[in-house]
């Protein structure tokens, strides 16, 4: 008899290891099914680690915009003039642009790019603020402004927007004020003449 229980118990964990291995292969294959559809066992941590990857990148991208905005707030730019004396400007994608430059040489590289390096260029110097805060919200349309453009990885945009430009400027503005009044640097509704 004892012979008989020996292998008895030798076949049920024969059983048993059967049934694991069985196990084991239907997990492995609901893994791997899980992995290529992005969904399973594991697949949650990795979605909310990508996740939260995308939200410390957006965080950076930001941070990076609010610190170019400042830098460019306090900062004096150069506005190239037109023959009548007025910025320099182009319209795209509906928004007149300012072209503005952070420096003589980039707009000698803007120069070059339209091929009018050979020519003088007449132009202002402006504080970034003053352009932002005045100067476009005297505007009749939307207007942004270009910085460094001809300059290869270094413009930027500074589109009509709320945080960018006051919000009686912004294309992006709630219309909870009627169009005749707008808003002045310190908060206080004024009639426009």
């Amino acid at each position: 008899m004892g012979l008989h229980r020996g292998r008895r118990r030798e076949y049920g964990r024969e059983r048993d290891c059967e049934r694991g291995r069985r196990h084991a292969r239907e997990h492995t294959r609901a893994y791997d099914r899980g992995r290529r559809s992005g969904a399973g066992p594991g697949a949650g941590a990795g979605a909310g680690a990508r996740a939260e990857q995308e939200q410390d990148q957006a965080s950076l991208r930001r941070r990076e915009a609010a610190a170019l905005l400042g830098e460019f707030r306090r900062t004096a730019v150069l506005l190239p003039l037109g023959e009548d004396g007025s910025p320099l400007t182009a319209e795209f994608g509906g928004i007149r642009w300012i072209y503005a430059f952070s420096d003589e040489a980039a707009l000698a590289r803007f120069a070059i790019a339209r091929s009018e390096g050979a020519r003088e260029w007449a132009y202002e110097r402006v504080l970034g603020a003053r352009l932002l805060d005045a100067a476009i919200p005297a505007m009749s349309e939307p207007y942004g402004v270009a910085l460094d453009v001809g300059s290869e990885g270094e413009g930027a945009l500074f589109p009509p927007v709320r945080g960018i430009v006051p919000d009686g400027a912004a294309m992006d503005a709630e219309d909870d004020a009627p169009k005749d009044v707008r808003e002045t640097p310190d908060g206080n509704g004024e009639l426009a003449r």
